[in-house]
């Protein structure tokens, strides 16, 4: 019999919520880090990132925002340690784990028997291909953290929300930064709109913004470290942060010995079910296809370890997955966005939201799309704490309600999810104008004023 009944490999996210899922139902599991739990959400993403970006917003210098990160690190790390895994009934293994052709793992080249296995080494930042650039020069999402100075100008290669996020608050603490993105837009996966009011946010911070032009290659000018881009724009910099996506880490690791098929991409290829083409071994997060954020990381984790160690076959949720750009503003998006045929959108200037008008800040939107039955299928926010009030949004498009169920909730007032339930007030609106609503009403009406006649 197998010593384990699920081994787990890698300490972020995904191994963190999957290890303990299989340990609540009870199954005998070990986790295996080669470095510490907690991977990059704790130490190099999520939680540094959204420390550094509230520190330019309070107007901290460098050296208090990198203190700050240093300190939410420290806060959050023992809910991710060993220990507290250890008393969750998982067992922590430190090194290096290796699948043998068979789907089991060795750590450090030792045995570790188990019937099943799931993967969730993650992905680490992916680094552009200039001419001229010395990869150890270059500043990623991982290494920005060990700046001990302000950058005098900072360049930064890529325009999705890791650029834009640090570009802004890079800027906020006194940098000169230039971003420069090949896509025609930031945020080229967002709505339109919502790209164009964060790049109007980031220019209005002092930062220069160059879309639809590649960097190239880069090259020393004198004194000067230089961008060079496809269109002949000159970029001088002291320091170059590049923010051009995530690779999986699959190398080194054994999967294509042991019958794990990865994409074109390098990803682990898996099923509905998130089993890989070994049948013993599953697979859940940034090593995926299915995930690019922590949350849905840690959702189809559980799904994969329950499958895994039960022999279920629950299947991970295909909708769209909720994201924030955090940015000032913050982008929030869930879901569709409006295709031809498909139903329609209703967008809520934030001018109409009183909360935000009384906050001085009212440049920004909430927008729904809907089916053709009214059913709500996805969204985008822009504003102050978009983010908070996506929760209502994803769960409106994960439970198929209509805007009609919507603007049935009391909501409080005055808040910024004001703008998501005006939006569907709007929306029910816009359904009674039609034809058969209101000849139904004048009908009703009619009866009751012939009901109300005095006889």
């Amino acid at each position: 019999m197998a010593g384990w009944d699920l081994v787990v490999v890698g300490g972020g996210s995904a191994g963190l919520v999957g290890a303990q899922a299989a340990a609540r139902l009870g199954a005998r599991v070990a986790l295996v880090e080669a470095e510490k739990t907690g991977g990059e959400c704790l130490y190099t993403g999520c939680v540094p990132s959204k420390a550094f970006i509230a520190a330019a917003r309070d107007g901290l210098g460098f050296d208090a925002a990198m203190a700050r990160v240093a300190a939410a690190v420290v806060a959050i790390a023992p809910h991710d340690s060993p220990g507290a895994l250890e008393a969750e009934g998982v067992r922590v293994l430190h090194g290096h784990a290796v699948l043998d052709p068979s789907g089991g793992v060795r750590v450090d080249g030792r045995p570790l028997p188990s019937r099943s296995v799931l993967l969730a080494t993650g992905a680490a930042p992916a680094l552009p291909s200039l001419t001229g650039l010395d990869p150890d020069e270059a500043l990623t999402s991982e290494t920005v953290w060990s700046l001990s100075v302000l950058p005098e100008r900072l360049a930064v290669v890529g325009g999705g929300p890791v650029g834009c996020e640090l570009a802004q608050a890079f800027a906020r603490l006194g940098a000169e930064v230039t971003v420069v993105a090949s896509a025609p837009r930031l945020l080229p996966r967002e709505d339109p709109e919502a790209s164009a009011v964060v790049r109007a946010a980031l220019e209005a911070d002092g930062i220069r913004v160059i879309t639809g032009d590649g960097a190239m290659a880069v090259a020393r000018v004198g004194a000067d470290r230089v961008l060079l881009t496809g269109h002949g724009a000159r970029v001088p910099y002291t320091h170059l942060l590049a923010a051009t996506g995530k690779v999986p880490r699959t190398g080194g690791i054994g999967l294509p010995e042991a019958g794990v098929r990865l994409d074109g991409a390098g990803r682990v290829v898996t099923d509905a079910s998130l089993r890989t083409t070994n049948p013993r071994v599953w697979a859940a997060g940034d090593v995926t296809a299915r995930s690019r954020h922590t949350h849905t990381a840690g959702v189809h984790a559980a799904i994969a370890a329950a499958n895994a160690v039960l022999g279920t076959r629950r299947k991970a949720a295909s909708i769209g997955e909720p994201r924030v750009t955090f940015t000032a503003p913050e982008v929030a998006a869930v879901g569709r966005s409006a295709a031809p045929g498909t139903g329609r959108t209703v967008t809520v200037p934030h001018t109409r939201v009183d909360r935000a008008v009384a906050d001085a800040d009212p440049g920004g939107f909430t927008r729904i799309v809907l089916d053709r039955g009214g059913r709500i299928t996805g969204g985008t926010i822009v504003g102050p704490r978009a983010g908070e009030t996506l929760g209502e949004l994803s769960l409106a498009v994960n439970a198929r309600l209509k805007a009609t169920d919507l603007a049935a909730a009391v909501h409080a007032y005055p808040t910024h999810s004001d703008g998501l339930w005006l939006a569907a007030i709007q929306a029910r609106l816009t359904a009674l104008d039609a034809p058969a609503p209101r000849i139904a009403a004048r009908v009703l009406l009619a009866l009751r004023r012939a009901a109300a006649r005095p006889r």
